[in-house]
């Protein structure tokens, strides 16, 4: 009876506990897949200019054009080697990671002088 209950306690802490962790894996994947991103499109996709911002796209609209990228029918400088690398579940993840970032308007740096000490 002890067995039956330890096997049943245990069945049901797990079913509860790893789709949890295996949120938080996703998660964790999907946040190191954006940083990558982060170079060109800026902190959370907002890009700082020069850029599309990724920061609140369609979803569908993502994954149509990194797709695109990926099969060739949209050209690119670059995008179509990241595009590439990534599995339709990455594509998704990120899709859906960058339509929950809100859009956040770029600041200007200040205006610096670089001639020197006086």
């Amino acid at each position: 009876m002890k067995r039956i209950s330890a096997t049943l306690l245990w069945c049901c802490l797990t079913s509860h506990v790893l789709p949890v962790l295996a949120q938080d894996q996703i998660t964790v994947a999907t946040r190191t897949l954006a940083a990558s991103c982060a170079a060109c499109h800026g902190p959370e996709g907002n890009s700082l200019g020069g850029t599309p911002t990724l920061a609140a796209l369609n979803q569908d609209y993502f994954i149509q054009r990194m797709q695109g990228f990926k099969d060739g029918s949209v050209s690119a400088t670059v995008m179509h080697q990241h595009a590439k690398g990534l599995t339709t579940e990455e594509i998704t993840a990120l899709a859906s990671y960058f339509a929950q970032q809100p859009r956040k308007t770029a600041v200007a740096a200040p205006q610096q002088s670089f001639k020197g000490a006086q």
